[in-house]
């Protein structure tokens, strides 16, 4: 595509906007963690890129980021707002540079781009997020957009395109440039979205995992002038790409065998060496039927949800110390990373499914009431778990299903023409998969590929299950849960009376087990695949 743009004196620009980590069996499966990943990212020519929430969630993590991907992608990647302690130096410095001024090499556009967080808190003590409201006020920030000798602005985050803080960011570079275009790029609420700021300033976030491309073209920038005229005014257009390789034959004019390049294919054989040495494909067990985050209902036998408070909790969460004690167990709905497929289950699909390293804690002696209040207190809370890593927000039909086939679907040149080789002379209608159908600022045009809509169903912050060896509802109970959400059980458990400090009065249960763990082990004992 980059070849294709140059080849018309056009400019290409690849941005990424973070969360990078987490999620996939190349990168929590080894250790240390990422050390595959790394070096297949750093084969990839990106312009512009910024961190994400899961870079910062662990310290090892964040100090991987400063001291190897940082480096790796020198004088592309851009941190606006968040702060590192310097591991060799003992004292805090920005992960990255502030921001990147560049000009592209075909049409000359002056370039000055930045890279923010959102308003993250959950981060590590090595690290420092400022609020975007605050670092959009210092000198070095209010001296940059004061810059004459720019065309536009580009402005990339995780932070939703709908936000108040890329709202403030707006707002402050308008303040002082009324004419310049604004370009915003975003990130994570896991969904495909298009705003229009003004006339000028446009944000685009792509979705979820690399299932979209977001493309975006801006035509009509204007160079070297610093006031334009109405007649001058660049025109933003948006469209989805699925993520397959159906469409970018398409968008390329290639095919199966002039698509390749010979970096490609080096890059495809690092892949599949750094798999095999993580032995991500070995087969646990086999899968009997889908089962789904958001398209089956909760509760129901299609819900990944409803499989673990059947199924998993109650015959794999026990500790031996606590023999003979009923415990209710409590998991965060978004410590489930992605739906599971019927097939084969294997070593990646266990970090795909759940990636984190949280384990369990627990507080003994609870009254069984004062237990099942505390659930029903964490999921009451519209705002508890709301922001991922773990529970994503999607509009109904934002999910995009295994069973698609993209070779079948219909691809859109533009918003009125189809593309012709996807229907056969005799007038058949090519079947329409289910997947993203998305609606925004720009309208309901901007999705590259035609599905029929998937319907989208709520699940609570928490599911629970009771932990017993008879079916009769305990005076007392051990209080299990996640260790991650503990700040939200001290919280609910106060609301619901409860006498415990979780910090002092609880203790690790199952030590060494994780919810990654516990789903692998009941997969291997459960799902033979010779019944499959």
């Amino acid at each position: 595509m980059r070849e294709k743009a140059e080849t018309q004196g056009l400019d290409l620009l690849v941005i990424d906007t973070g969360d990078r980590v987490e999620g996939n069996g190349l990168y929590d499966s080894s250790e240390p963690k990422g050390v595959y990943l790394s070096d297949i990212l750093r084969q990839q020519h990106i312009d512009l890129l910024s961190a994400g929430n899961h870079e910062l969630y662990k310290g090892n993590t964040s100090e991987a980021e400063f001291l190897i991907t940082v480096p790796n992608f020198a004088g592309h990647y851009v941190a606006s707002n968040i702060d590192i302690i310097n591991p060799t130096a003992n004292g805090f410095v920005p992960l990255a540079p502030r921001f990147k001024k560049f000009t592209t090499p075909n049409q000359g556009i002056r370039v000055i781009g930045f890279g923010f967080i959102f308003d993250f808190t959950g981060n590590f003590n090595n690290t420092i997020v400022q609020p975007v409201e605050d670092t959009i006020k210092e000198d070095w920030f209010q001296e940059t957009i004061r810059d004459t000798d720019v065309d536009l602005f580009l402005v990339i985050g995780h932070v939703p395109v709908r936000s108040k803080e890329f709202d403030a960011i707006f707002k402050a570079i308008r303040a002082i440039n009324q004419d310049i275009p604004i370009q915003f790029f975003g990130g994570h609420l896991h969904i495909r979205d298009y705003a229009r700021y003004d006339s000028r300033a446009h944000g685009l976030a792509s979705g979820r995992f690399l299932e979209t491309i977001g493309f975006m073209s801006i035509d009509n920038i204007s160079t070297g002038k610093r006031h334009l005229d109405p007649s001058e005014s660049p025109s933003f257009n948006r469209r989805y790409i699925d993520s397959n390789l159906f469409s970018f034959y398409h968008h390329t004019g290639l095919d199966k065998e002039t698509f390749p390049t010979e970096h490609g294919r080096n890059v495809t054989a690092l892949i599949q060496k750094s798999r095999n040495a993580l032995q991500l494909d070995e087969v646990y067990g086999c899968v009997p039927r889908d089962l789904w985050m958001f398209r089956a209902r909760y509760p129901s036998n299609n819900s990944i949800y409803t499989w673990l408070e059947e199924h998993v909790l109650p015959s794999s969460l026990r500790d031996g110390s606590r023999d003979g004690k009923p415990a209710l167990s409590i998991v965060n709905s978004g410590a489930i990373r992605f739906d599971i497929f019927k097939g084969p289950f294997t070593q990646d699909t266990t970090f795909i499914v759940s990636p984190f390293t949280s384990g369990f804690r627990y507080v003994k002696d609870v009254p069984y009431h004062h237990a099942r209040l505390v659930v029903e207190i964490l999921n009451k809370q519209p705002q508890i778990l709301s922001e991922p890593p773990y529970r994503a927000r999607y509009p109904v039909s934002a999910l995009t299903p295994s069973e698609a086939a993209p070779s079948e679907e219909t691809l859109i040149d533009d918003a009125s023409e189809l593309h012709a080789n996807q229907f056969p002379l005799n007038n058949y209608r090519p079947k329409i998969f289910p997947g993203y159908t998305t609606t925004d600022d720009g309208g309901s045009d901007g999705d590259d590929t035609i599905h029929s809509q998937i319907s989208f169903y709520q699940v609570p912050n928490c599911i629970t299950a009771l932990i017993a060896n008879n079916h009769t509802v305990p005076e007392m109970v051990d209080l299990v849960y996640i260790d991650f959400i503990e700040p939200h059980m001290a919280l609910a458990g106060k609301i619901a009376g409860l006498d415990v400090d979780f910090s002092s009065d609880s203790d690790v249960y199952m030590p060494t087990m994780t919810l990654t763990n516990l789903i692998r082990k009941w997969v291997k004992d459960n799902w033979s695949c010779d019944e499959v």
